[in-house]
């Protein structure tokens, strides 16, 4: 029986904001393994609002905290990149959207980790493929799909 080659993946986690809804190092690995495609060298970083909003201003032109920031280093091998989740954003929005935490942050790692990987959802096409990764995906990993709450919230307009 071949078994299949397990990816590599090195990870590391840095946490620069406290608190007890946070995920634990094996669940971030989790769940970069479950959109990972091939070998890399990733570091999620959770962020407070403050580190949130510099970083999106500085990088993206944007005066405010936003949930995930994806930052990629074109030609790495192997693939290598930054992924920032911003706390008190995916707090509001897990509240706002009446989903766990773990199910918001497993949501936003995997869009991450497909980021990093080439993905994008600038155009139409693009979005809709990527949302149909992150939706087997995510429920691959026992979490609701996000993309249809979010589409029947909106009266199945996106």
């Amino acid at each position: 029986m071949k078994t299949k080659p397990e990816k590599k993946l090195n990870l590391s986690v840095q946490y620069k904001v406290r608190g007890g809804n946070l995920p634990s190092r094996p669940q971030l690995r989790k769940w970069t393994l479950a959109a990972l495609k091939q070998p890399a060298q990733i570091t999620v970083r959770i962020v407070g609002e403050k580190e949130g909003r510099m970083l999106n201003r500085d990088f993206l032109n944007k005066n405010y905290a936003t949930d995930v920031l994806t930052f990629t280093y074109p030609g790495s091998r192997p693939l290598t990149g930054d992924i920032a989740l911003c706390a008190p954003v995916v707090t509001r929005e897990a509240r706002e959207r009446g989903i766990s935490m773990k199910a918001c942050y497993a949501h936003l790692v995997v869009h991450g980790v497909l980021h990093l990987q080439g993905y994008d959802h600038q155009h139409h096409t693009e979005a809709l493929e990527m949302e149909k990764m992150e939706a087997q995906i995510i429920t691959r990993l026992g979490f609701p799909n996000p993309h249809e709450r979010e589409a029947s919230a909106m009266g199945g307009r996106k």
